[in-house]
């Protein structure tokens, strides 16, 4: 009985000496925090918050983004810094519009600073969750008129949309698909960007100028032009054409990637109805139907490009030929050939005839080789599965070539003339086509006899 009595009375303090030990582990461990939220802060754990401040407004941006990287506890210092009136003057330039001091060649001094930027809070909100992120760098930003849709009144003359794109472009690199949609989806819910383009695409062609002019700038600058990958271009590229219907994704891409004035910058809508035009009108189309096309645009299929280069020529209305022609050239052989091959396939035998016969005359215009355009022919040639088929197709595009040579022999004999004189001009341009083309065909037949004899 005493030996159990003395075990109880001995059991009863070493509990309680367990839980005071806990206690006092409690409060180790509460000051070990605190000394190791000051040892994080290094030689700053010295300075006031005031000083610590001061001495970063002597540091480049770049220097204060490395210092984000050395602790937890001297990024969330930074990020307090940003925040402050001080560190919004050091760190937020706005000074957009002044691009004729040659000191600062051309803007580029501020784009370098917000690609610096960009790195930096990319590095100061690195553990943090996107949408938190997204939320921080929003309040940071949020202030910049010239960083909205339709913030600056002179946009045209204005580096802001470019600057806020870099911005973004050094914060997301690296980011996985879903983090990118997240940024997408933030972007739109900012900008409105959804509504307005649904303005854009659903009205008359030309009736909201300043509108179709302010969504192709943020797109282009914001969006598309600073990717370094063809998987990134294509990625956001398709973020923004694909909740649309085709006959809007055509409208949307010629807003963004056709012609504009070079007086205001406005999209010129009847640049390919009224005549022939040159290769820098179609490059930036060419070029997002290439990159629309290419293996690193997973989400379109073959088809789905051939139907919106199909749309694109009736944006507003029916191109002529020869401009059809020209941005299937610049497109690539594999667009070019899917594109006729489809036509083809589709029995649509005169239009590719008709089609066959520009893409000479832009050969011959532009100085391409004209042996290309043959042996383009060549290949369309094996896709009919007839040879009465392939006969038929021949004798359309010899059909073509001498009905247009008299129409516009018809047009020089009238004596209706321009300045220029173009209907001569036309007319010299076809008979060369047509002869160039010719001999490249006898050319090709003659090697394939000598070969055989």
């Amino acid at each position: 009985m005493t030996s159990t009595a003395r075990t109880s009375y001995t059991s009863i303090p070493n509990q309680k000496y367990r839980r005071s030990n806990r206690r006092s582990r409690q409060r180790c461990n509460s000051l070990d925090s605190d000394s190791q939220s000051l040892s994080a802060l290094g030689y700053f754990k010295m300075l006031p918050l005031e000083i610590f401040q001061m001495v970063l407004n002597y540091l480049s941006v770049k220097d204060i983004s490395m210092l984000s990287m050395v602790s937890k506890t001297i990024g969330n210092r930074l990020i307090n810094y940003i925040s402050t009136p001080s560190g919004n003057r050091r760190l937020l330039l706005q000074d957009f519009h002044n691009l004729e001091l040659p000191s600062k060649r051309e803007g580029s001094y501020i784009l370098e600073h917000y690609k610096s930027l960009g790195l930096l809070l990319k590095r100061c909100t690195l553990l943090s969750p996107t949408k938190d992120r997204l939320k921080y760098i929003h309040k940071v930003l949020s202030e910049v008129s010239c960083f909205k849709l339709n913030g600056c009144p002179s946009p045209l003359h204005c580096l802001g949309l470019q600057c806020y794109g870099v911005f973004l472009q050094i914060l997301t690199a690296g980011w996985d698909e879903l983090e990118c949609h997240r940024v997408f989806n933030f972007l739109c819910e900012l900008s409105n960007l959804p509504r307005k383009v649904q303005t854009v695409v659903s009205s008359k062609p030309g009736s909201a100028r300043k509108l179709e002019l302010r969504i192709r700038l943020y797109c282009r600058s914001v969006l598309l032009n600073h990717w370094i990958h063809r998987s990134d271009s294509a990625f956001w590229l398709t973020r923004i054409l694909k909740p649309w219907p085709m006959v809007n994704q055509a409208r949307l891409l010629y807003i963004i990637f056709g012609p504009v004035s070079s007086l205001d910058g406005h999209v010129v809508w009847q640049k390919m109805i009224e005549g022939p035009t040159d290769e820098t009108s179609l490059k930036g189309l060419a070029d997002a139907i290439k990159l629309l096309y290419d293996t690193e645009a997973r989400e379109w299929t073959a088809d789905d490009v051939i139907s919106l280069v199909d749309e694109l020529s009736v944006v507003p209305r029916e191109w002529l030929m020869e401009n059809n022609a020209r941005l299937l050239i610049l497109s690539g052989n594999s667009i070019c050939f899917t594109f006729m091959a489809s036509k083809a396939v589709n029995g649509r035998t005169l239009e590719l005839a008709r089609l066959m016969v520009f893409l000479a005359l832009v050969c011959e215009k532009d100085l391409y080789c004209m042996d290309w355009a043959v042996k383009m022919m060549q290949k369309v040639c094996k896709v009919f599965s007839t040879p009465g088929e392939r006969n038929n197709f021949l004798q359309c595009v010899e059909n073509v070539f001498a009905h247009m040579i008299m129409d516009m022999l018809q047009a020089v004999l009238s004596g209706d003339r321009d300045e220029e004189d173009s209907s001569f001009l036309n007319l010299f341009h076809l008979v060369n086509a047509q002869a160039n083309f010719h001999k490249e065909i006898l050319y090709l037949t003659m090697r394939g006899n000598s070969s055989t004899v």
